[in-house]
């Protein structure tokens, strides 16, 4: 049997688990022969179709997700044209509901999978030409040749840790600039909008094993590890093994793991102080900071508590911590969510992620989209479009904030600045984004430069005494002393002052020197006149 497995991924810096995680429980490879075409979504469908025409497969297999379900789809349709007796099996977030109507509209897909596939879909291969006996795999989804439908449950692995690794799979990719590493199955959460709520029970690899792997994944030369846990410190004891394990791999790999701010104890924090600089990066869910939101949402944890450990979170000086909210919550204004976006920007959260609710299929939140009084798209990636909390304008309004939050507070160069005029100006996010809007520019590509041209030209106009803190921010990034952020900097005949204090660097007298003033103090920059570069590679301070 010849089967194609289409690996579509939204960019090439990721990889999908998908193919490895099944590919490494089969136990008669032998009689498979494996073909792969990978792409992203932005290739052209017709070369794609090509690629994978040749290989004239017997059963074509791929995981459909929200960001990637159009592009397969077209892509499968054409292959399905050109091989009509061809079996399509698909699996993913995508089939988690009711699939009745997707299977009748889509007829060239003959059966989708429900559910986790590690152990049924093996059991399909055996029998993907035998129809009649498909009824005896769970999770299957399908329409028989009399057009009866078939609805065989969700598939679920109860025994996660006895699984076969997906590195243990030829079909690993070990080219990407980090690897995923799956140490939990389930959640203890029951939040409405998330695949995962329902995914009961929690269930985890031993530390051991997980070490083990990590050695592996070292050994490869990987770097960043993500670890696909939904809520890291649901258990408590478990979390601190795990924190002191990744502290073994501090010199070479960093973490990125999802933490419940609201579930940290006095022992958690303490080890979270502990943990060598640089090593973690954590995303904190909060979702919301109003209680009666997360209260329509079935998100468990205390608000206070929540918030308290996100302060805690995002003071560690030895980790960066990126909080996210969710606009279009049920019960969720469009005013707090700016007001959350301000508490967050106090807090000093590393990012801050404003995303747009997505009714995802088989999640409850879905289930009771009507009852909750929420319109959504019914194509993906089915974002919230109304809700009786934020109209079409204000939801419209928080993705364009969304925008303007990673082109300033979530880039490097320009948080500081964006997190002082967000936090001292009430009504700065407001402003800047009518701004941004009325100069054409919200929606499109823009470099670091030309955000920070137009953050100046804005401060110039509306918030004057912020320009200094705008030009400092683009001296220190090393952009043209000939651009307008730098207008007021003195290039020539500057000298040392009697007394400065050296903040970055040090200085030489071969530098070229150049002076900031500014309404509180002056700024002092140092360059090496043999490199060719516009950082300086001194700054200093004087009054």
């Amino acid at each position: 049997m010849k089967l194609l497995w289409i690996d579509l991924n939204s960019s090439y810096a990721h990889a999908s688990l998908a193919l490895p995680a099944l590919h490494a429980q089969m136990q008669n490879e032998e009689s498979i022969e494996w073909s792969v075409i990978s792409a992203t979504i932005n290739e052209n469908i017709g070369m794609v179709v090509k690629n994978a025409a040749k290989y004239k497969p017997d059963v074509i297999a791929a995981t459909a997700w929200l960001f990637n379900r159009e592009f397969l789809l077209h892509v499968i349709s054409r292959l399905k044209a050109i091989y009509p007796e061809t079996i399509v099996i698909l699996g993913g977030p995508e089939f988690l509901g009711d699939n009745y109507d997707f299977l009748s509209t889509h007829a060239y897909i003959n059966c989708v999978f429900r559910g986790e596939g590690e152990e049924y879909f093996p059991k399909w291969i055996d029998i993907w030409n035998k129809q009649t006996q498909w009824s005896t795999i769970t999770g299957l989804c399908y329409f028989d040749n009399s057009q009866k439908y078939h609805d065989n449950g969700t598939a679920r692995v109860l025994q996660f840790d006895k699984l076969k690794y997906p590195e243990s799979s030829r079909f690993f990719n070990w080219e990407k600039p980090f690897v995923q590493l799956e140490t939990t199955r389930g959640c203890f959460n029951t939040c409405a909008f998330c695949v995962s709520g329902g995914e009961k029970p929690v269930r985890a690899l031993p530390v051991d094993t997980i070490r083990t792997r990590l050695q592996n994944i070292k050994s490869h030369g990987i770097q960043n590890v993500r670890i696909l846990d939904r809520t890291f410190n649901y258990n408590t004891a478990r979390a601190k093994e795990l924190l002191a394990l990744f502290s073994e791999f501090e010199d070479s790999i960093r973490f990125h793991l999802e933490i419940h701010p609201g579930l940290l104890n006095a022992e958690a924090k303490n080890t979270l102080k502990s943990m060598p600089k640089g090593i973690l990066h954590l995303e904190a869910g909060i979702q919301s900071l109003h209680e009666e939101v997360l209260d329509c949402c079935r998100r468990k944890g205390n608000l206070k508590n929540s918030l308290d450990g996100l302060q805690f979170l995002c003071n560690l000086p030895n980790m960066e911590t990126h909080a996210d909210l969710i606009a279009g919550l049920p019960l969720y204004h469009f005013e707090q969510v700016i007001s959350d976006i301000y508490t967050l920007a106090q807090f000093g959260a590393g990012e801050i992620q404003l995303e747009s609710l997505k009714l995802l299929p088989g999640t409850e939140m879905r289930r009771r989209a009507e009852e909750l009084n929420i319109h959504y798209s019914p194509l993906p990636p089915y974002e919230v479009l109304e809700t009786a909390s934020m109209s079409i304008e204000e939801l419209q309004q928080a993705r364009l904030i969304s925008r303007l939050l990673d082109g300033y507070y979530n880039t490097h160069v320009w948080k500081d600045i964006t997190r002082k005029l967000i936090i001292s100006e009430k009504n700065f996010i407001l402003h800047f984004l009518k701004y941004l809007i009325k100069s054409d520019v919200i929606d499109k590509p823009l470099s670091i430069e030309k955000r920070g041209l137009l953050l100046y030209d804005f401060c110039k106009k509306e918030y004057p005494s912020y320009i200094f803190d705008v030009a400092l921010a683009w001296i220190k990034a090393g952009m043209s002393l000939k651009k307008e952020p730098a207008e007021n900097i003195k290039t020539k005949g500057q000298t040392p002052p009697n007394n400065w204090e050296i903040i970055q660097g040090k200085y030489h007298k071969n530098m070229k020197l150049y002076m900031l003033p500014t309404p509180q103090n002056k700024y002092w920059f140092g360059y090496d006149p043999l490199k060719k570069q516009f950082i300086p590679d001194m700054i200093a301070i004087s009054n």
